[in-house]
């Protein structure tokens, strides 16, 4: 199941893997109605040029917004990625799927150290696998030109619009599941995959 949102990394990503003989599904999380629904289109096209059939969008602007305004603001990216293998895992399990793929990498954004990334894994019971963890950006941006998905990808991305400007590098589990008890994640994870759209 790969998480696939409307940049440069996760076709990347989804199509390093497929090159591998892996059979891909996809889900976008959409932050309508925080956003319009741009980056949804922009992932549909991506899920096209992947091969991935049956796009799941999940509209999570209300989760994330939730997220953004009850919990500290700074550790908003961490609680939100956890959302999201949450919500991938849920979708991954009936579709047969049994890994997640990201394209996150290395200290591209701050958020992205191994300590959060450590986090973020320990809310998915699917392991997390991400095949760009030691690519840096121009490497991308040239595998994306070469496999078609650049011209996509290309443009400003919304994916950040909720989160702090200075997020948390280091994200202790602890701290992070004592955040988790201010919201409802169960609640969150079952009404918004209930929402789910294939497209």
């Amino acid at each position: 199941m790969l998480l696939l949102s409307g940049g440069f990394d996760s076709p990347v990503a989804g199509h390093m893997m497929r090159e591998r003989g892996l059979e891909l599904r996809g889900v976008h999380y959409s932050l309508e109605p925080v956003t319009d629904d741009a980056s949804t289109r922009k992932a549909e096209k991506l899920a096209a040029l992947l091969g991935i059939e049956g796009l799941a969008v999940l509209r999570v602007g209300k989760a994330f917004g939730e997220i953004a305004s009850k919990c500290v603001h700074r550790y908003y990216f961490v609680l939100s990625k956890r959302l999201m293998v949450r919500l991938a895992a849920a979708l991954a399990k009936p579709a047969g799927c049994d890994y997640l793929i990201t394209g996150e990498n290395l200290g591209q954004v701050s958020s992205q150290t191994m300590q959060n990334l450590a986090v973020i894994d320990a809310a998915s019971d699917l392991p997390v696998v991400r095949p760009l963890i030691g690519f840096d950006k121009q490497e991308i941006i040239d595998r994306a030109k070469r496999i078609g998905t650049h011209d996509v990808s290309v443009g400003p991305e919304l994916c950040d619009i909720l989160g702090p400007d200075r997020p948390a590098t280091w994200a202790p589990l602890a701290r992070v599941l004592k955040e988790e008890e201010k919201i409802d994640v169960p609640g969150m994870v079952g009404r918004v995959v209930q929402s789910v759209q294939k497209t």
